[in-house]
């Protein structure tokens, strides 16, 4: 079936629609839940399309609120480090490491306007951007230090399926642990040193992506996501898209909740000055399809990270496949929408 519409401005969501980095993320959520005893599957469902901040404190209690912070950050470091451990540690491994640092992320409250007088004044955290020797090297920093000095050989490098033999991880095991002089700090990142380097995780943009982005002009666009800026700047460039002015992060102070809240949503368009009504939301999330319906917006929803049966009931306007299905052409100041459900 062929619908056709007309709207002012779109608001997408990143991971799960732009990009997929769904296994460096529920790798990284699959170590949270480890470190503090619980089922990761549970952790993992329990965790999708939801901000970093309020699952940390839905799962890790004990954080206070002055280290939250640098808890999310830490958290996204690792999802990237997962997502590039296979290239950098595997085979085609470089002997410099990428830097996961949030110093190469923009601060959406530096990029996009105030929503009252007052409020654009940019975040405390952005001072952290600049680098500070006092401050502790970041949790990725360390961590590939760790890696480059007891690096997985190439040749003992596996396939995602290989690696679910779990006789293969003892081999790696092995391997590693004898670079190590201290066992205990070994087997504290072992699943690190060994799993990530073994698996490719890596990001990934979605069928569709770019032709879509490139058919709506500069100005009639937003993302809003559930990411913090390590994470959301990381995923999106590592694909090639660049973050558009108006990149709504969940550790944007302006926000008072994230997903299934609306205030993304709307954050984003107002900060592109359009009626949120007037706009069309991208998601894969229910929490995110919630948000977006909440919002007021139209809401197009695709099935690149859950089911057709798990999304269908959330309230989005349609569903397709992916982005490979939606069609958008300006003519006369309006984006025109044609969707192939």
């Amino acid at each position: 079936m062929i619908s056709t519409f007309r709207a002012d401005a779109v608001l997408f969501d990143m991971d799960g629609t732009l990009t997929d980095s769904i296994a460096a993320v529920e790798a990284a959520w699959g170590k949270v839940a480890k470190d503090i005893g619980q089922d990761p599957a549970y952790v993992i469902a329990a965790t999708h399309g939801k901000r970093a901040i309020d699952n940390l404190a839905q799962f890790k209690p004990n954080i206070l609120p002055h280290q939250m912070d640098s808890e999310v950050q830490d958290f996204e470091e690792s999802i990237l480090f997962f997502a590039d451990a296979y290239r950098t540690h595997g085979p085609g491994s470089r002997r410099s490491p990428p830097t996961y640092s949030s110093e190469s992320a923009v601060d959406s409250e530096v990029n996009t306007p105030s929503l009252t007088p007052g409020s654009s004044a940019p975040s405390s955290r952005a001072s952290s951007f600049a680098f500070d020797s006092s401050r502790r090297p970041s949790f990725a920093s360390r961590l590939s230090s760790a890696l480059m000095m007891s690096a997985v050989p190439e040749a003992e490098v596996v396939s995602p399926a290989e690696f679910e033999d779990s006789s293969m991880e003892g081999n790696h095991v092995d391997i590693v642990e004898q670079h190590w002089n201290d066992k205990s700090k070994f087997h504290q990142l072992k699943a690190w040193q060994i799993e990530a380097a073994a698996v490719d995780r890596s990001v990934r943009i979605l069928p569709g992506v770019k032709k879509l982005i490139d058919s709506i002009p500069a100005g009639r666009y937003a993302v809003a996501t559930s990411g913090a800026k390590t994470y959301a700047y990381g995923c999106m460039t590592r694909v090639g898209i660049t973050p558009p002015p108006v990149t709504i992060t969940a550790d944007d102070k302006r926000l008072k909740a994230g997903k299934p809240a609306p205030d993304p949503f709307l954050l984003a368009a107002k900060c592109l000055c359009y009626d949120p009504k007037r706009c069309v939301v991208f998601e894969d999330s229910p929490s995110g399809i919630r948000a977006g319906v909440a919002s007021g917006a139209l809401v197009i929803a695709v099935c690149t990270s859950h089911e057709r049966s798990k999304i269908e009931n959330c309230g989005a306007h349609f569903i397709v496949d992916n982005l490979e299905k939606v069609k958008c052409d300006f003519i006369d100041g309006q984006l025109n929408f044609t969707i192939l459900s």
